[in-house]
């Protein structure tokens, strides 16, 4: 007796989610060449993948030569901070379908900081300007304390924004007046002084803001929004850097 045999119905029959999409990718390899140069590549991929599921599918299927960042691909570790259609973006938060795959995707790495090798950027110029404004806990107590140190949620609420961000430096590599001079420390500081300056539990605020206070410090900024624009967690870092209670303390210095 024959085995029946079904139809097959579903995946094989229906449409493929897939389309074409050209992938431009700003290439820079130091030991071939000082210039950098543009380079397009043509991909088969499903438009509700995410642009680092794109640039993986270049480095492992078409050129394992491209250079990039990135780590936990769940917007979360910053990595893969890079200029995306000429706007910073997460290369890992960023659908196909949002950014209009009918025209070229340009990515490129992010500005103001040196090039490495293709998307890869030097960030320690940008972390050195973290380091700088001292973000962790200082008290004057040097002993271990002996309980917690207790906050009330009103405390907590004041600073709660400026807890967000991952450091991925897409705020500050948007900024026109760190384009213009690396020096300035960049919101992604600002933001992170802030977020001690107005913890009551620290003991450090007037440190910071003497920090602060230096010519490449809050004065520099110049409220153009661009920071809080591209910022992936939505941190209101122009807020953070000349506003509110924020502009009052400035003032102090």
């Amino acid at each position: 007796m024959a085995t029946p045999v079904l139809d097959k119905v579903g995946a094989d029959s229906a449409a493929s989610p897939y389309i074409t999409v050209t992938f431009r990718v700003r290439r820079f390899n130091p030991e071939l060449s000082a210039e950098a140069t543009w380079e397009d590549f043509q991909l088969e991929i499903d438009p509700k993948e995410r642009v680092l599921d794109g640039l993986h599918k270049i480095k492992w299927d078409l050129d394992g030569t491209l250079t990039f960042r990135r780590s936990c691909a769940h917007g979360i570790c910053g990595s893969d901070a890079m200029r995306i259609n000429g706007k910073n973006r997460l290369a890992c938060k960023t659908l196909i379908k949002d950014i209009n795959p009918e025209k070229p995707i340009t990515v490129e790495p992010i500005k103001g900081l040196t090039v490495l090798k293709d998307l890869v950027v030097d960030m320690e110029p940008f972390f050195q300007a973290y380091r700088d404004v001292m973000p962790f806990l200082i008290t004057k107590d040097t002993n271990e304390p002996t309980r917690e140190r207790l906050q009330s949620a009103e405390d907590r609420e004041r600073f709660d924004d400026t807890t967000k961000c991952i450091l991925c430096a897409a705020c500050t590599t948007s900024c026109p007046v760190f384009w213009n001079d690396g020096q300035y420390f960049g919101p992604a500081a600002i933001v992170n002084a802030h977020r001690f300056i107005f913890d009551s539990r620290d003991e450090a605020g007037e440190q910071r803001l003497e920090i602060l206070n230096d010519k490449d410090g809050v004065w520099r900024c110049r409220t153009t929004f661009n920071c809080t624009d591209a910022c992936p967690r939505v941190v209101e870092a122009t807020k953070a850097a000349g506003g509110g209670e924020w502009a009052l303390l400035r003032r102090r210095c």
